[in-house]
């Protein structure tokens, strides 16, 4: 069961690059954003934040380990629901209720969340692909 949950129906060929890619890019831009923000886990919204402690910490978790398990392909499909939730949270409670536009000409936008939202669920639904360790385990 855990083997399917992980590692079914891996993806080669062309398909497994662009999966390589999607991983590759969005992976990296996840452990820049979450560098930082891992480095004071527990108080990176600032001292008046509406999220508990507890839940900037478990974001800034998601977010750079969930980056560096996108780059080289392991466990893919929990650290993308992490990132999913991560996006679902910036997008239902903070974008979206402010009155954000999709995309905005310079000022703020719910645009690249909802990017990410989708990379993310296309990953949880997909997999890695072959070009990945969660593909080298899945063929053993």
């Amino acid at each position: 069961m855990i083997k399917k949950i992980f590692f079914a129906e891996a993806v080669g060929g062309k398909g497994g690059l662009a999966l390589l890619l999607l991983r590759l890019v969005a992976g990296a831009a996840f452990i820049l954003h979450g560098w930082p923000m891992i480095q004071h886990a527990f108080s990176w919204m600032g001292p008046n934040a509406s999220i508990p402690a507890f839940l900037q910490g478990i974001a800034a978790f998601a977010e750079f380990a969930g980056g560096l398990a996108l780059v080289v392909g392991l466990l893919t499909r929990p650290a993308a629901f992490g990132i999913w939730c991560v996006m679902n949270v910036a997008l239902f409670f903070v974008h979206i209720p402010k009155g954000d536009p999709f995309v905005s000409m310079g000022g703020p936008s719910y645009e690249l969340a909802a990017v990410y939202w989708v990379i993310m669920m296309a990953l949880m639904l997909r997999g890695p692909g072959l070009f990945s360790l969660d593909g080298v385990f899945g063929r053993r």
